[in-house]
């Protein structure tokens, strides 16, 4: 049976760590990559090629700047998911349950109106941290939620 969880105090924000670092580190990376190849390219391409080279590196991070900004954030009124493309907001009594089962990349949350969200903001590949981090979440529903368990 696993040990009672109590509930961190608010406000709290859960972020991945890998999932913050690999996208930014890459990032950097890609968009140094395009400022070198625009200034050592070969003659042929001119200037605006090389401005097309730095924008396009630019929007490649712009898209792992998506992943990377994933989390959950907890406080008084409601959760907040922050997903690569989506930003999500319920307020306490909306939320039912949070379940990360083995295997799975992030845990699902499910609302009183029958959706299901995953939340990015816990990668389940972090598995000491998403435990811990789902047991949290799943505290504060216990507590703030409506359905009360007694």
């Amino acid at each position: 049976m696993p040990v009672p969880v109590t509930p961190p105090p608010l406000p709290v924000t859960w972020r991945p760590r890998r999932g913050r670092i690999v996208p930014y580190g890459f990032a950097v990376l890609i968009v140094a990559g395009a400022v070198v190849m625009a200034i050592f390219i070969a003659e042929p391409f001119k200037l605006p090629d090389r401005v097309a080279i730095v924008l396009f590196g630019c929007a490649v991070a712009f898209l792992l700047h998506l992943l990377g900004r994933v989390r959950v954030e907890a406080d008084e009124e409601g959760i907040t998911i922050v997903n690569a493309v989506r930003t999500h907001r319920y307020t306490w009594p909306e939320i039912l349950d949070v379940t990360l089962l083995v295997g799975d990349p992030w845990p699902k949350i499910d609302f009183s109106d029958g959706r299901t969200i995953g939340a990015m903001g816990i990668q389940g590949s972090e598995k000491p941290r998403a435990r811990q981090a789902t047991a949290e979440l799943a505290a504060l529903i216990r507590e703030r939620g409506e359905a009360r368990e007694d």
